[in-house]
């Protein structure tokens, strides 16, 4: 019994050696190392509460980080050129519940007045102040700007930032938006609030003329041109306020009379856009009216083996040309056609004319026609301008007498006649298919550079829906990414394992 008391006593002693105090747990090295990995994880937790407190006090611009696919807060350069030239204070009522509203609307409304001091934008609840309504004119989810110096306004509705595809509501019911157009909407009101200068333009008609889309009238709209439409057969001349003559897609001749009429038109200094149609067919008298400002039509579509989409000859990519106004916001310098026609500069018929090309092809392009083919660089758009100076001189017995001194007041004007011959540039199918293509921006810039009071203020909206690639000859890499890279890999995984097989 005595010895199995000293056997426990000894235990007892035992444990107690081996089991630390506090004071030894704490002083261990996996203690320090575990206290100070919490002390890090608080520390670390601090700083991230800090930096929240400190961003939710900073403006929503700095908050929000454009990370969509389609860069809907991205600004162009066009839309920031014309706010940091704001002359005018800008007010920017937003008639909707800010809780409620559409987020995208909401980080772009504040992205977009931080780039100039002169907007002011304030959110008008009309539920709390029904008024508000009646005061600025507009309806609900709407957005009203206005310029205090001008006296104008224009109301932008949410249904106009957020489109809905029209017609795949009514084949499918889909109520989604299919594409972003705040940047359009707000850059137009406000160059229409600060801007006094409207242009007329006349759309001919009677020649089997195309028609517009909807994108196209849009833009139109958006550069605060009034578009009406003209038969020339029906009038002896073109009005006095026509500031542009448009033809789209013709594909019947000019009249002799229709030809006279266009003819003086350019020689007082018109000016005039045609984009021609896509048919085979001789139009002798608009083609003589193009010859003698140096263009001259070939036959046939053109086909371009080095510059195609997907190994489609006639589906081309030509080469752009453009400087000054032309180049507003082209940066891809992708424009793509299909079943072009083509061009050929000659000698225009005076020397006062100048001819400038911004479209070609490419030295490898034909021009295909059922006997056979043409190869060269063909023109695909182009601008022939004619400086016009008229004289308004004093009688002749004045003029005899006052020789020594200069009587004639000399003014100048010009002429200027934009051809392209593809009515495909605007095509609403190849547009709304490849939203990444600058088809519509050239359009655009081509219109409004016969103007020098006009800045192209037309911007497309961005599209919601899934972008398609537009590279050229992507099949060789669609092989090399479906064929080459999975042999590549196997090949390399082969010979990793044969090698270590030998080790």
């Amino acid at each position: 019994m005595k010895k199995l008391k000293e056997i426990f006593q000894k235990k007892e002693k035992r444990t107690k050696k081996v089991r630390p105090t506090v004071k030894e747990m704490f002083d261990s090295q996996t203690s320090r190392h575990g206290a100070m990995s919490m002390g890090m994880i608080a520390l670390v937790i601090a700083i991230v509460i800090v930096i929240n407190l400190i961003m939710g006090q900073m403006p929503e611009r700095f908050r929000n980080i454009d990370l969509t696919d389609q860069n809907l807060y991205e600004i162009s350069d066009v839309s920031k050129d014309i706010l940091k030239n704001l002359d005018s204070d800008i007010e920017i009522k937003v008639l909707a519940v800010k809780k409620s509203a559409d987020d995208r609307i909401k980080t772009f409304l504040s992205k977009y007045a931080a780039l100039s001091k002169k907007i002011d934008v304030e959110w008008i609840d009309p539920v709390e102040h029904p008024s508000a309504l009646e005061k600025y004119g507009a309806d609900s989810s709407s957005i009203v700007v206005s310029c205090p110096d001008t006296d104008k306004s224009k109301v932008i509705s949410f249904n106009d930032i957020l489109v809905v595809d029209q017609m795949a509501y009514y084949t499918t019911g889909s109520t989604s938006p299919t594409s972003f157009d705040a940047e359009g909407q707000l850059t137009s009101a406000i160059n229409y609030v600060t801007n006094d200068v409207s242009k007329k333009i006349y759309q001919t008609t009677g020649h089997g003329e195309g028609s517009f889309g909807s994108s196209v009238t849009d833009l139109m709209d958006k550069m605060n041109f009034e578009l009406t439409e003209l038969n020339l057969l029906m009038e002896n001349k073109i009005p006095e306020d026509c500031d542009m003559l448009l033809m789209y897609a013709p594909t019947k001749d000019l009249t002799e009379d229709e030809t006279k009429v266009l003819k003086t038109y350019l020689e007082q200094g018109g000016n005039v856009y045609l984009i021609l149609g896509a048919v085979e067919e001789k139009l002798p008298n608009l083609e003589g009216v193009m010859e003698e400002y140096g263009l001259s039509m070939a036959d046939g579509y053109i086909a371009d083996p080095q510059r195609c989409y997907q190994g489609n000859y006639y589906y081309i990519f030509p080469e752009l040309s453009v400087s000054g106004d032309l180049a507003n916001d082209i940066s891809s310098q992708m424009v793509l056609l299909v079943n072009s026609r083509g061009m050929t500069q000659t000698e225009p018929a005076r020397d006062s004319i100048t001819v400038t090309p911004f479209m070609k092809s490419s030295s490898s392009a034909h021009a295909v026609t059922e006997e056979g083919d043409e190869e060269g660089t063909y023109v695909i758009g182009a601008t022939a301008t004619e400086t016009i100076g008229t004289e308004d001189e004093d009688s002749e017995e004045k003029e005899s007498e006052e020789k020594s001194e200069d009587t004639s007041d000399e003014e100048t004007k010009e002429a200027r006649l934009t051809v392209i011959t593809a009515p495909s540039m605007i095509d609403e199918q190849i547009t709304g298919t490849f939203t990444t293509l600058e088809n519509l921006t050239l359009f655009t810039n081509s219109i409004s550079a016969n103007f020098e009071d006009v800045q192209n203020a037309a911007i497309e909206p961005k599209s919601l829906e899934v972008t398609y690639n537009t590279m050229q000859h992507v099949g060789l890499i669609g092989l090399a990414v479906i064929f080459g890279f999975p042999v590549v890999v196997l090949v390399w995984g082969f010979v990793v394992w044969w090698k270590r097989r030998k080790a």
